[in-house]
């Protein structure tokens, strides 16, 4: 229940921020009985919705499925035009709600959460003021636990000539309503390798410029190698290349990227993907003892270190920035919150099962979107090593494979499993290829329930599947 205290409404538990991570506390908490309140200042449904992994896979998926075709014999030459890029764009702003959120607050109000739109800021302890658009107050006081679930927003390093300039982010890479005739992509990372994919197949011409001309560094070399080989073959220039500043004379026409070394790179459009900052530069953190703009160090509980209330789920606990684990953390936190405001004892540290996050520390999936697509999960080779485990990487040329040849002729692509040597269980593996992802799973399962590779072996995959990969790797194991 609600109730009001000098002019105050006390709920069980007050969630900031209403992305795919606070509607998950919110549900979470709800269906234990405690009452809550989410505040949003922007559409209920968060970044994901409207300006990350909807919008982005509804512009790629038109091109993967050409590529995809392209490569079947008797399909090939239905397929050899240009995509249709009002169509594509159209079908985005649908898959959006044209950027209206009313679908998500009817599921929100269906939790019988009481949602408030505004920015919401701590005032101390438990307690959150909320300023509507109309200049409306509420205070709002959490008798259990506050949830900051406000997530990232994009970096933008401090270039010359950089805030005139009208640099598109990853919003408006997604957002965008026209196509650029030439397109200037600032990093290398996953947002840079998405979006490069998605204008070059919609009709930009499109230079990416990373440092070391590598792409996705963060998975094995090999990913990044097929990915950029792919898109070079396209037609993309990909450059090693460090951009010290950016012209757009009156913030209007061509703008041009200044490198390192005095070379300029022309487009109509630049897209700066250079990392990701906490959205929690202005919710009041200084009241309550936290530095603003920080990222929130948490327990595996999600709770944040040093407090018994305060909870930090998704992008802005940095150990892991997707949804898909944001949305895994906030299923925890709301487990703990709702445990906790039952009196359960939970210890501080060690395995709690459904109270702690686990999966965050060396078993997050995640599937790049590019043409070929990019999965891994676990460890790299380089990352097991330095972790000093005992490992062995198995390699697999997946063109060999006999579902592959039959996806598409001359499909190119390739796995790699490494080997816990001293335990015989899988702690990484990488895949790149046409529909890797749909490998991933079967690999995040492996991972995450450390199945011994003598049992892999009873796991007999389908044939003619892709996922015969996972029978060729034992056999290399096994030698």
């Amino acid at each position: 229940m609600t109730h009001t205290v000098e002019n105050e409404q006390v709920y069980d538990v007050v969630v900031l921020g209403a992305g795919p991570v606070g509607e998950n506390v919110v549900d979470r908490v709800r269906a234990a009985g405690l009452s809550a309140a989410i505040v949003e200042s922007e559409l209920i449904g968060g970044e994901c919705s409207y300006w990350a992994c909807m919008p982005s896979k509804a512009l790629l998926r038109p091109a993967i499925a050409r590529s995809d075709a392209r490569a079947v014999a008797g399909l090939r030459e239905a397929v050899r035009g240009p995509l249709d890029a009002p169509e594509v764009l159209a079908h985005r702003n649908e898959v959006v709600g044209d950027w209206k959120d009313d679908a998500q607050l009817d599921w929100l109000d269906s939790t019988g959460a009481r949602v408030f739109r505004g920015h919401g800021r701590f005032l101390g302890p438990r307690r959150v003021e909320v300023v509507s658009p109309e200049g409306e107050r509420h205070v709002l006081t959490a008798r259990h636990a506050v949830a900051v679930c406000t997530g990232s927003r994009a970096l933008l390093p401090e270039l010359p000539g950089l805030p005139g300039a009208r640099p598109w982010t990853s919003r408006e890479a997604t957002s965008s309503s026209h196509v650029p005739e030439r397109l200037v992509v600032v990093g290398g990372g996953v947002v840079g390798a998405e979006m490069a994919t998605a204008w070059q197949a919609l009709g930009s011409r499109v230079t990416v410029l990373a440092r070391g001309g590598r792409l996705l560094p963060r998975m094995e070399p090999f990913v990044g190698e097929h990915v950029a080989a792919a898109l070079t073959e396209r037609g993309a220039d990909i450059r090693d290349a460090s951009v010290t500043a950016v012209v757009r004379d009156g913030g209007t026409g061509p703008v041009t990227a200044v490198l390192e070394g005095g070379d300029r790179v022309e487009g109509d459009e630049v897209l700066f993907a250079t990392g990701r900052a906490p959205r929690t530069e202005d919710i009041g953190l200084e009241t309550v003892g936290l530095e603003p703009g920080s990222w929130l160090d948490v327990d595996d509980s999600l709770r944040v270190r040093g407090s018994d209330w305060l909870y930090a789920v998704g992008d802005v606990n940095r150990r892991a920035l997707l949804t898909h684990q944001g949305k895994y953390q906030a299923r925890i936190a709301g487990a703990a919150i709702a445990a906790r405001a039952r009196g359960d004892a939970l210890p501080d540290a060690g395995n709690w099962g459904a109270y702690t996050a686990t999966a965050d520390h060396a078993a997050v999936p995640q599937v790049v979107f590019t043409d070929p697509e990019a999965a891994a999960v676990g460890l790299t080779l380089a990352g097991a090593e330095r972790a000093g485990l005992r490992v062995r990487a198995v390699d697999l040329d997946l063109g060999g494979v006999a579902g592959a040849g039959l996806y598409a002729q001359g499909y190119r692509g390739h796995a790699r499993m490494v080997v816990d040597l001293d335990r015989e269980v899988v702690v990484g593996a990488s895949f790149v290829g046409p529909a890797v992802g749909e490998l991933l799973h079967s690999a995040t399962v492996a991972v995450v329930g450390e199945v011994p590779i003598a049992r892999l072996w009873h796991a007999v995959p389908s044939y003619p599947t892709l996922s015969e990969a996972w029978l060729r790797l034992l056999e290399a194991y096994r030698g």
